[in-house]
């Protein structure tokens, strides 16, 4: 009985993928019991899903539920002629905040809620995620935000292609921040023709978005709890939007690629070629993330704390621990103390 019960145990917590759920490993379990019994042949069909399978589509269903109230709220913007009375930098910054904690809160037990493919790139590089499942999520990511911008495209039709229209009459380009393809993927404004300038801008707000995301994660963090990370990761987006929408930011490979298919289907080539900017939109947030998580690894990290509140363990064991404790004195000041945070590592707090 104490195998099976350890055994159970296991499954609701060390399988979880590397990610969001990194941060929930030790939550406190909700006693709710089902009114219907459930049955032998729902646990057989569940445990015969592939896990890949499973990964795949929480990934692609978390980046649609992210992507999609935040197009959605740009279309309403843009399709009134920013009227107020249907949107608002501040409502979109909204969508995507909410839309991103509520992709989080539903899919992130199953696939770790990763999202956004240099997401899944750092944890490879820093965590443990393995390499080999790094391609599939990146492209059910990209998937994800591909059927979010055909599901808007089927709903607003009717609206959108009278817009477009109407811009082709006017002689006005399809490409812009403010155009028809515009409602799906950044472009940057007429007067926005200094790339480095673009270039610095995405970096610097998806590194800042990277640090948020990375403390949240972190189980040593105090000030972020399970239930906190979504919506505080969803802010941190958020606040990127209010701050630099005007200026053009796309924060998410996977979000710009996927919906910029979209808007090269119905508008053209252009979605891509237009000012030299996709590449921007697309690949920066890959070694802006990066760079986030390894000044956070590098800087900001606190391993020692980490194994001391039972979320890692020493590569060499118990015996390991005991030897880093003996080198750097921490025997002497108190290992328990130290390694609960309450020794000096916390007195910081206390000033």
């Amino acid at each position: 009985m104490a195998n099976s019960d350890n055994h159970l145990h296991r499954l609701q917590t060390g399988q979880l993928e590397l990610g969001a759920t990194e941060a929930i490993q030790r939550h406190v379990t909700r006693h709710v019991v089902e009114t219907k019994p459930v049955s032998q042949r729902k646990l057989d069909f569940e445990h015969s899903r592939p896990r890949w399978l499973r990964e795949m589509a929480a990934e692609a269903t978390g980046v649609f539920f992210y992507v999609y109230p935040g197009i959605a709220s740009v279309a309403a913007f843009i399709l009134n002629e920013g009227n107020p009375a249907y949107g608002s930098f501040f409502q979109i910054g909204w969508a995507f905040a909410i839309g991103i904690a509520f992709a989080i809160i539903t899919c992130a037990s199953t696939s770790g809620g990763h999202f956004n493919p240099a997401v899944t790139i750092c944890f490879a590089i820093w965590q443990g995620f393995p390499w080999k499942k790094v391609p599939y999520y990146i492209f059910a990511q990209i998937f994800g935000a591909f059927m979010a911008g055909m599901m808007l495209m089927g709903q607003y039709w009717e609206q959108i292609s009278a817009f477009k229209a109407e811009t082709l009459e006017k002689g006005m380009p399809l490409f812009g921040p403010a155009a028809p393809a515009g409602i799906l993927c950044t472009f940057p404004l007429p007067t926005q023709t200094n790339l480095g300038f673009l270039f610095l801008i995405e970096f610097f707000v998806d590194s800042f978005i990277g640090i948020v995301i990375w403390a949240s994660l972190d189980p040593a963090n105090p000030f972020v709890s399970p239930t906190s990370a979504p919506y505080t990761i969803g802010m941190a987006y958020g606040l990127m939007v209010w701050g630099f929408a005007n200026i053009s930011i796309s924060t998410n490979l996977a979000r710009d690629l996927g919906t910029r298919i979209v808007a090269a289907i119905f508008f053209g080539g252009g979605a891509f070629s237009t000012d030299n900017y996709s590449w921007i939109a697309i690949l920066v947030n890959v070694p802006a993330t990066i760079f986030a998580t390894g000044y956070y690894e590098m800087l900001m990290r606190d391993s020692l704390r980490k194994i001391g509140h039972g979320h890692a363990v020493h590569e060499e064991g118990e015996e390991g621990l005991a030897r880093h404790l003996t080198k750097t004195n921490t025997i002497e000041q108190g290992s328990t103390n130290v390694l609960k945070g309450n020794g000096s590592g916390s007195d910081e707090y206390k000033a």
